[in-house]
């Protein structure tokens, strides 16, 4: 993601930047990742649509319990973790944060059923948690001045 944020983001001069990532990460699809691989991943990509003044909301992971392609890498409190670094991160350089996590989270910080077919991804009722969330999360960072 980093590698084509500059062309498929920075270039295209957009007037806000959401960014949701960590997952894939989190679950090795494209190899081992730690935490701090993914935290310095994200302040990339942030110091970059920071230096061309394009205002950044920063979304928290989506929860996950397990991973049905690759079970008991035991992600939860792993997402949990780096929603904690991304709150924070986000704070501290003047993003606005997104919090996907607690309204879709059941008790065991997996994806509530209702909201996903495969425990990782959501479904219609998914996405219809999360539009009015990031909605009023641009809105917000439309309105931000720059630091």
């Amino acid at each position: 993601m980093l590698i084509r944020f500059r062309p498929d983001a920075i270039n295209l001069k957009p007037a806000v930047i959401v960014i949701l990532a960590g997952i894939n990460d989190i679950a090795g699809n494209t190899g081992p990742s730690t935490l701090e691989m993914i935290e310095d991943n994200l302040a990339s990509m942030i110091d970059l649509a920071k230096i061309n003044g394009i205002p950044v909301v920063l979304s928290s992971v989506l929860p996950a319990f397990d991973f049905p392609w690759h079970p008991g890498m035991q992600p939860a409190e792993k997402v949990v973790k780096l929603n904690v670094w991304i709150r924070n991160y986000a704070e501290s350089k003047g993003c606005v944060y997104l919090d996907y996590f607690t309204p879709m989270a059941d008790k065991r910080n997996g994806l509530k059923e209702e909201l996903t077919f495969d425990g990782v991804h959501p479904n219609l009722a998914g996405y219809k948690v999360m539009e009015p969330l990031v909605e009023s999360a641009i809105k917000k960072a439309l309105n931000m001045q720059p630091k």
